[in-house]
């Protein structure tokens, strides 16, 4: 068994920042990515200052990872942590690959988004399919949208568009239905036409959309997509903790990223259900870390 003083789950932007910022304090950390997450995709951060043009998420994983090779106290595991339970004070983190232990976590697992499903739908995720308007909704003015949603949410998401473009569609891809009156009278009066009617495949070339053909045989033609058919946070090791959870799942969190349990904490987009952005997660990420850092501390060094 190998031991650290801190375990660090999830090797976003969230989890990068954490472990950096606990190198920066001497301690010896153990850090898993399993290559998964909104960040391994194809799109382009240009909300993230410092970088004039944007930065590939990849890229800025990348960059992440080269920083933290100066640092010896981090150490990189490319494994999966299966279970995960706290005994006599440490906590410990056990997978096929191994045992580990650490008197604190910091749980940055992020979420699964429900993407539409079609051939090949992975190479435009970034590239002309979207989830996020506030990171990518400049990229779509002027630009033929397509909102995919039978929400009131997916509804008011398409509204919002309205600023950026005048020529959106909201197709529900889904056997239900569960926009009200009022939003349905929105979406009118705004001149977005609903369709009801689910994809069948896409056409394109290099991740860009051309037109989407329709389960009914109709073509949509399309620039870009905003998908809005939700989220599942990755909460299996919080559960198996028994942290308090939000109704959607989400880990709840204080101003320090501090969970239900002392010596965990969580940062990044498994804790929240809003303002899911690298920026915000790389600040989350440097907030646990600094509260777990005091955590480890000895009493006579602490100043309570």
């Amino acid at each position: 068994m190998e031991e650290f003083e801190s375990l660090i789950i999830g090797g976003g932007p969230a989890g990068l920042s954490a472990a950096l910022y606990l190198a920066r304090f001497d301690r010896r950390v153990a850090l898993f990515d399993t290559g998964q997450g909104r960040s391994t995709w194809h799109q382009v951060n240009h909300n993230y200052l410092g970088f004039p043009g944007g930065i590939p998420a990849r890229k800025l994983r990348e960059l992440g990872y080269k920083q933290l090779e100066e640092y010896p106290q981090v150490s990189v595991l490319r494994h999966k942590v299966e279970q995960l339970e706290r005994r006599d004070g440490w906590f410990y983190a056990s997978g096929q690959a191994g045992e580990w232990r650490a008197p604190t976590v910091i749980l940055c697992t992020g979420v699964v988004d429900h993407y539409p499903q079609f051939d090949g739908w992975e190479e435009y995720v970034g590239r002309s399919m979207f989830w996020c308007i506030t990171c990518d909704g400049y990229l779509c003015k002027g630009r033929r949208v397509v909102v995919v949603g039978h929400t009131n949410e997916a509804a008011a998401l398409a509204m919002q568009l309205t600023r950026l473009t005048d020529r959106l569609t909201l197709l529900t891809n889904s056997e239900s239905f569960e926009m009200s009156p009022r939003f349905i009278e929105r979406l009118n009066a705004a001149g977005i036409p609903i369709v009801r009617d689910r994809i069948d495949q896409a056409r394109g070339q290099n991740g860009m959309f051309e037109a989407l053909i329709l389960k009914s045989g109709d073509v949509l033609p399309l620039d870009q997509m905003f998908s809005h058919q939700g989220a599942t946070p990755r909460n299996e090791l919080a559960r198996q903790l028994g942290l308090e959870l939000s109704k959607q799942g989400y880990i709840i969190v204080d101003h320090e990223q501090k969970t239900s349990m002392p010596g965990v904490y969580a940062a990044g987009d498994v804790n929240r259900t809003y303002s899911h952005q690298i920026s915000a997660a790389v600040y989350e990420g440097g907030m646990a870390a600094s509260a777990a850092n005091y955590y480890l501390y000895p009493p006579e060094l602490k100043d309570e």
